[in-house]
């Protein structure tokens, strides 16, 4: 009669243990499932990674994305200025750089001078030296970034990738015709404008960005194969293509 106790007990226990793991099964399945539909959604460019993480992160990508608003506003404001100043208000650098030092050197050379007869002190002119570190960091980024768009520019040139070359071109040809438009200061401030306003958008409104970036990019991909199969398999090959398909 024990035996036989224990037997159904342990029958009951195996029941239970099955629907443990049964469910643990199904909740492993419930969180994994997130993961992989989150796998399976559109990223522009193929970003794998956060908006902040793609700008570089730290205080640069604060300011582009607006984290601290009085800061990204100020910087705004600042490059706002000046782009009026030597745009709009034709002022030149030298002549810019000149004024303000004569204003500075003139405000102090006076207050210096005048503290002694209404018995106040002398202003504190502190000791101004560029840090060596960052100033070399900087030159080593910029350095190695050219050393790639040189890189860069070389694959394009030797003709092994015909799509590229094409890329190349029209984009060339798009910052041909705005350079004509604009001068370098104007571009530039443009640029900092989308900056300042285009990851800040696309953050906000990334789900649909992505959605009619996928639609276009498949659209994008069917006409290149039209083209391709029309135009581009027509043209010869150079011994490259041959030598990589032997």
């Amino acid at each position: 009669m024990v035996d036989h106790v224990e037997s159904v007990m342990e029958k009951i226990s195996e029941k239970f243990n099955e629907g443990d793991s049964s469910s643990s099964d199904s909740d492993d399945e419930k969180k994994s499932s997130p993961s992989s539909l989150k796998a399976k959604v559109y990223r522009i460019f193929g970003r794998e990674k956060p908006v902040h993480k793609v700008l570089g992160g730290g205080k640069p990508a604060d300011v582009f994305l607006w984290r601290n608003k009085k800061i990204s506003g100020g910087v705004l404001g600042v490059a706002t200025a000046i782009w009026v100043l030597f745009e709009l208000l034709e002022y030149n650098l030298l002549t810019l750089v000149s004024h303000g030092l004569i204003v500075g050197l003139a405000g102090l050379f006076l207050w210096s001078n005048a503290s002694n007869f209404i018995n106040k002190s002398r202003p504190r002119i502190s000791e101004v030296h560029i840090p060596e570190e960052p100033v070399l960091q900087f030159a080593s980024v910029l350095c190695s970034e050219i050393n790639r768009a040189f890189e860069i520019l070389r694959d394009i040139a030797s003709g092994r990738d015909l799509k590229k070359f094409l890329c190349a071109t029209a984009s060339l040809w798009i910052l041909s015709i705005v350079g004509s438009c604009c001068n370098f200061l104007t571009l530039l401030y443009i640029v900092f404008v989308l900056l300042h306003t285009v990851p800040v958008l696309y953050e906000k409104y990334e789900d649909k960005v992505d959605a009619f970036a996928e639609k276009a990019m498949i659209e994008i991909k069917q006409q290149y194969a039209v083209f391709d199969a029309k135009v581009l398999s027509k043209i010869p090959r150079g011994p490259l293509k041959d030598k990589k398909k032997a």
